[in-house]
């Protein structure tokens, strides 16, 4: 299983890596141990670090996402990836969805089923400024084989910045490699709309197309990637 040095870690988060080490020391994450006795974090260990500094975005105090995360890596039953949930808040409270159930893991008190999307949009800003934080996790997720997490991470950076091309042509890449080849067009027609020049886009819409046999539109693109990089 692969496994991240503290340095790795800092970098995809978007911490320091003395705050990677603190958070490593109060309870919640479970890394081993490499050469020198240095810090290896699993693919877990990123979720709940990325987890944690969402949380600490929206104002809830350290001590309680701490005992949240603590306590709800305590809840999963065995086996069960933390990526496979969602976790938001509500008010000053963690929230968890996991399929069609919600609870605050704190209590371990079952809530009625709102959509954890939607307090994430009435609670949280949308910054435009996140979305290239948001675009780099998304790439290194679907370099290590995780297109689906990675789909998510553009999908939120497109949220916060819906005119950003790079994000919407890299989902259509991790739509591509998924075999979503409608929604892979749409993602790159969209960085198209944003920047006619993206060779890229046209690079996948031609490969697309090239698949479902459209000749015409595959050549046109394909002429339009090979103008625009001369």
């Amino acid at each position: 299983m692969k496994s991240y040095t503290t340095r790795d870690v800092a970098r995809l988060v978007g911490l320091s890596e003395a705050q990677v080490r603190s958070q490593a020391r109060v309870g919640y994450l479970s890394p081993d141990r490499g050469p020198s006795n240095a810090y290896r974090f699993s693919f877990q260990d990123l979720v709940l670090l990325r987890t944690a500094k969402a949380l600490s975005d929206t104002h809830l105090a350290p001590r309680r996402i701490r005992g949240a995360l603590r306590t709800l890596t305590r809840q999963l039953p065995a086996g069960r990836p933390l990526s496979a949930l969602r976790i938001s808040f509500d008010g000053d409270r963690v929230v968890v969805r996991d399929g069609s159930e919600r609870w605050h893991p704190e209590s371990g008190q079952l809530l009625l089923d709102l959509l954890v999307a939607d307090l994430d949009r009435r609670k949280q800003p949308h910054d435009p400024r996140l979305a290239p934080a948001r675009v780099a996790l998304g790439r290194w997720l679907q370099d290590d084989g995780h297109p689906e997490l990675a789909i998510v991470e553009y999908r939120a950076a497109l949220a916060s910045n819906p005119a950003h091309p790079t994000a919407a042509f890299h989902l259509g890449t991790a739509l591509e490699s998924l075999d979503r080849t409608i929604e892979a067009i749409a993602a790159y027609r969209r960085a198209l709309r944003t920047d006619d020049d993206m060779a890229d886009a046209h690079l996948g819409l031609a490969r697309v197309y090239g698949r479902l046999g459209k000749r015409a539109a595959a050549r046109r693109h394909l002429e339009a990637g090979a103008r625009v990089r001369g």
